[in-house]
Parts: C-alpha cells; structure tokens; sequence
C-alpha cells in the first residue's frame, strides 16, 4: 500500500471512529485540512462518497459503513500488533478499555487484574448491556461486562456470576415496616426504574408480568445510583442486583420471600480479538 493511501485510509477510519474530521484530526495529530484532503482524495480517486456531511459531524454513506468494516479490524490488527511489541519490552505494559454495566462488578476484577499486571493503564465506560455490546463490536472496547449472554458468533462470551435481584424502599416507606412479603404486596407500588435497555429493569419486568402483578413506574433515570438516590428521597421502591446494593441509612431491602429473578453477568470481547495480549491476560486472570 502506498503512503499516501494509507495516510488516507488512516484518516477515514479515524473519522469513522470519532464521526467529526476535527475530532480525527486531534486523534492524528493533523490539522483538520489535512484529514479533509485525505478524505477528498479518496473519494474522488475512486468515485465513491464515503460520508454525509451533517454540521459539525459527518455520518458514514452506505458505502462509507462498508470500508469501515474493513479499516476498523485493519487498524485493530495494527494496534494489536503494536501492543504485543509493547508487552515484550516493557512487561505488558499497554491501555485496556472496558467497558461495563455499573462499577460493582468490574472493579473486583479490575482490583484482581492489576495485582498481576500494575503497569496496564485502564479506561472504563459505563453503559447498558446494549451500549457495551455495542462497544465491543465497533471496537471502542476491548472487554465488556454484561448482564446477559451475547448470542453473537463475532463475540467471545463468558459466564461471570448469577446476580440476585432485590427490592429495597426508604425506611419510612409503609412496606419497610412489614416481614415476610410476596409479590402481591408490591402490585400497584410505585418504582423508580433504570431508563429502557437497562437488563435489570427488563428481568424485573418480565417477572412481574409472568406473575401477573402491575406497577407504577413513577420515574426513570439513567444510572444505579440516581435510582438509589431517588428512592432514598421517597419516590418509589428500587429493584437492583444485590452486588450493586449499597447500604444507606435511609433505605431498607424488603425480604419479598417467593421472588426469585436474577440477571446472569458475561465477559465478552470479540472473538476475533480473545488471543490479543491484553485481553487474554485479563480474561486469564478472571
């Protein structure tokens, strides 16, 4: 490949990646003219229009989504091969991404991979399982943690551990007071849940629409602990897995004795990518 050719490519990956020329240009190190010529260069060499222009962003054309699938596992190919370099000279020192469902899951294993591997610097997202599934595919991750298996053959998935899920309230919620409750007790309660794609909520959902039980979904919000804080300041009950509860002297868990939902966490990474150092050692040391 000629020079020229793969300072192009470079600079159409890197503005498929980030959806701005500006943005590329900073990954790279150029000036935003410069990517723009490359970009121009290449689609009028070959008569092709590889993005739509939409303000200050740009949106991948048809075609454009096509040699993205191709540059995105090139270039990944490129910094696997410059990680694994990395690793020999400087005792695997490299930068892992990872990308998670919430903290309480991936910082034990986190805590655990670094007693072995201090000098890898770590980066974390958080998301829902879909965002993070997501994530991996596009290569913005190397690892994930999800609350349910991928059914996926570009993904590499494997079982963590099986999450109970619970109810908690404030302490001065009426059901606070109460031993032994069932499901029936929580019908017509009202929840504050995690938005729409939280796995938690759907599992929650799905149960009590097996068991035949309605509620009131009185607030959505976008992360665990807005739901925690939410229902600490009285407006609803919380469901969470009972990994992710953090005790606070305004709630309560309610012990519903025939509730029995669970979420089940995977480590996934792409399948292409499960022998790439970095990743192999975390998922070895898991």
């Amino acid at each position: 490949m000629h020079g020229s050719s793969t300072a192009e490519l470079k600079a159409f990956e890197a503005t498929a990646r980030t959806g701005s020329m500006s943005a590329a240009a900073r990954l790279l190190g150029l000036r935003q003219p410069t990517v723009s010529a490359h970009l121009s260069s290449l689609e009028q060499r070959y008569g092709v229009e590889l993005f739509h222009r939409k303000g200050r962003g740009v949106e991948l054309s048809e075609f454009g989504r096509l040699l993205h699938e191709v540059t995105a596992r090139l270039y990944q190919a490129e910094e696997q091969a410059r990680l694994l370099l990395l690793s020999a000279k400087c005792q695997y020192q490299g930068h892992l991404h990872i990308g998670a469902v919430g903290p309480y899951n991936i910082l034990p294993l986190i805590r655990r991979f670094r007693e072995h591997c201090a000098g890898i610097r770590i980066s974390v997202a958080l998301g829902d399982s879909r965002e993070i599934t997501r994530r991996v595919l596009e290569h913005h991750d190397d690892v994930g943690l999800v609350l349910h298996a991928v059914d996926d053959p570009a993904v590499h998935c494997v079982p963590y551990r099986k999450q109970k899920l619970v109810v908690f309230a404030p302490v001065s919620h009426p059901l606070a007071r109460q031993r032994g409750l069932r499901w029936s007790d929580l019908a017509g309660q009202e929840f504050v849940l995690r938005e729409d794609g939280s796995r938690t909520r759907s599992v929650f959902e799905a149960g009590m629409a097996e068991a035949g039980i309605t509620v009131r979904t009185s607030l959505e919000m976008g992360s665990r602990e807005a739901v925690r804080e939410a229902v600490a300041q009285g407006l609803g009950l919380g469901v969470v897995a009972h990994t992710a509860f953090v005790a606070d002297a305004r709630l309560t868990l309610l012990n519903v004795d025939d509730m029995a939902l669970y979420t089940h966490a995977h480590l996934i990474c792409l399948e292409e990518r499960k022998s790439a150092s970095l990743i192999s050692r975390f998922f070895d040391q898991i």
